[in-house]
This record gives structure tokens, C-alpha cells and sequence, in this order.
């Protein structure tokens, strides 16, 4: 079921990025010269994350994949860095890795159930990905650098895009939670059972990936870009907050396992007759995640653009 609703998101972007190169308007690509002068750049950029999973969320029962269930209070930050590869005017592909904090806490929330269940989490996510990205609209235009006459006008150079983006990638989590004033790395503490009898597998701390979102950069001059992008990332996991399906024995996970897991796997207060041994302690749907990013693109195809005509230059001066 995850997977296709996964499947389902996939084709969507598939379609939306197809229907607007069909339908894109003419922009102002005024000569080849002008994109092909911007084909490789390289990128980084940094900005803010949000979890989207079983833990934490508004004061209301959860919304599967819904940017309406974000809790700004566990806001955490990120960066990243690509390479920008541009092979046509409408088209571009990007190789990126991303680095941010993700974090979730049942406290934060007012919602009776999750309040009682008191489970948090953060961890470190490292993305990498491949994506594809489409053009929707540009502004370019390289305007005269010097009045060459007096009746000539000087213009500025222009560079605006508004771009679609999808594609696929990998990602390595590694959820903790607190125990005793220490952060607690939760997957060797098989909190739900994990590798014990009747309980699941164990899983392996990466991820397939989905990431599609837009972005709008503008030129600062001709060598540097500025932009923000927006992100929205699909994951194939549903333990990058260590929560998935239902609460196993404590007694077993504490004297097989040790006192952290008994505590961090349960540690409900208020209510935790709800909570026992084989009741329901996540949901089965994928976990999903976000990130806004301001980004800095720094064009590298320039200085190799005019060094290559400065030498055909030369090489047409003199013919032998």
C-alpha cells in the first residue's frame, strides 16, 4: 500500500514536469550563447528541516505525508553542496549531498495519545541524490558591458529561473533518543524487538529516496547565482525515528538487551495501560522528511568559455 501511494507521488512529478515542457511559454533564451555560458556550476546552499513521521506533530491525530502536520518546534538545520550540470535551455541535472538534523518529540504535542507515549528522537540524515530538473521559466539576457557608441544603450545582464525538479537518491540515518542526560543510538537497542522472536528484522540504516520539489534562483553577477529551494523527500523506511509497529515485552528487552531499552522503548507515564506489550506503538507508512534551502551557485563554465575563445582566437590570427 506504502508503495504505491510512493509510486503514486513518483508519477505525479513525472507528469507535472512533462505537462510543463509541453506548456511552457517562450522565455528569454536570446541566443544559445547566453545558457551555454551557465552549463556547469557548482553549489551549496543551507536552510531548515522537518520530520515527517510517527512522532511529535500537531495538537490533533496525524496526517500521513501532510505539510499541515509540521511542528515548527522541531525545526532542525541542514546544508548542502552539488554540481549543476545545464545540457539544454529547458533542462539541467543536479548531483547533490545533503546533510541536516531530524527530530521529533511526542512532549510537544497536546494530542492525548502521543502525549502519553512520550517517545522522541533525532538524527543525523546524509542524502545523496540525482535529480532532473526543467526550466519552467527563464529571464536571461547578457547585456553590454561597455557603451560602444553614444547612441547605444547599456544594459545589465539578467538571470532568472523558476525550475521543477525530481529525481532519486540514498540516505543514512542513525535515530537517537536521550537516556540519562546521553544521546542513545537506538537501533542496536532493538526497541520493538528487532532480530528477537516474533519480532520484526532487523533493518539497515539507509534508505531509497524520492526528493522533488522547485526552486527560483536569480544572478548576482556573472559569475555567482542566489536562490531558494524547496524539497520534499519520500523515503522507502519507516524507522528514521525508531518507530514502526507494535511495543514488545520490557522485561525480555531489559534483561536481554539492558535498562535503556526497557525505558527508551516504552517510557510512557500518564496512561500506560495504553501502551503494553503488543499494542500498537507506530504506524506502517513510510517516514518523509523536508528541507528549505538558501543556495549559493557558483558558475565554473565561464573563465573555460572565454579562455577557449581567446585561443581560437589565436589560433585564427595566424594560419600556416
Amino acid at each position: 500500500m506504502a508503495l504505491k501511494k510512493t509510486m503514486k507521488y513518483f508519477y505525479s512529478v513525472v507528469l507535472i514536469i512533462t505537462f510543463s515542457a509541453v506548456s511552457a511559454q517562450h522565455t528569454n533564451f536570446n541566443s544559445q550563447r547566453n545558457w551555454s555560458l551557465n552549463k556547469k556550476e557548482i553549489m551549496f546552499g543551507f536552510g531548515a528541516t522537518q520530520f515527517l513521521g510517527d512522532l511529535g506533530g500537531l495538537d490533533r491525530i496525524g496526517t500521513d505525508y501532510s505539510l499541515a502536520d509540521i511542528d515548527w518546534r522541531s525545526t532542525g538545520v541542514g546544508g548542502m553542496m552539488g554540481y549543476r550540470y545545464r545540457f539544454h535551455p529547458y533542462w539541467a541535472t543536479t548531483t547533490s549531498l545533503n546533510i541536516g538534523l531530524l527530530k521529533g518529540d511526542d512532549a510537544l504535542t497536546n494530542e492525548i495519545i502521543r502525549n502519553s507515549r512520550n517517545l522522541h528522537f533525532r538524527s543525523i540524515i546524509i542524502e545523496l541524490h540525482q535529480r532532473l530538473e526543467i526550466i519552467v521559466f527563464a529571464n536571461e539576457k547578457l547585456g553590454n558591458r561597455y557603451n560602444l557608441s553614444r547612441h547605444s544603450k547599456k544594459m545589465g545582464d539578467h538571470n532568472s529561473q523558476f525550475y521543477l525538479f525530481g529525481g532519486v537518491g540514498i540516505s543514512y540515518f542513525n535515530p537517537k533518543a536521550e537516556f540519562n542526560d546521553k544521546w542513545i543510538k537506538l537501533r542496536p537497542l532493538s526497541t520493538e524487538g528487532q532480530g528477537f522472536p516474533d519480532g520484526p528484522k532487523k533493518t539497515l540504516p539507509v534508505t531509497l529516496t524520492i526528493p522533488f520539489g522547485f526552486g527560483y534562483r536569480w544572478g548576482l553577477n556573472r559569475m555567482w547565482r542566489m536562490g531558494i529551494e524547496a524539497t520534499y523527500v519520500k523515503t522507502f523506511s519507516d524507522y528514521i525515528d525508531d518507530v514502526h509497529g507494535s511495543y514488545y515485552d520490557s522485561d525480555f528487552l531489559a534483561a536481554n538487551v539492558g535498562t535503556e531499552s526497557e525505558y527508551l522503548s516504552n517510557p510512557s507515564g500518564e496512561n500506560s495501560a495504553w501502551f503494553a506489550s503488543g499494542q500498537q506503538r507506530g504506524d506502517d507508512e513510510k517516514d518523509a522528511y523536508f528541507y528549505v534551502n538558501i543556495t549559493f551557485y557558483r558558475n565554473i563554465t565561464y573563465k573555460d568559455y572565454a579562455k577557449q575563445r581567446k585561443m581560437n582566437k589565436w589560433k585564427g590570427r595566424y594560419k600556416f
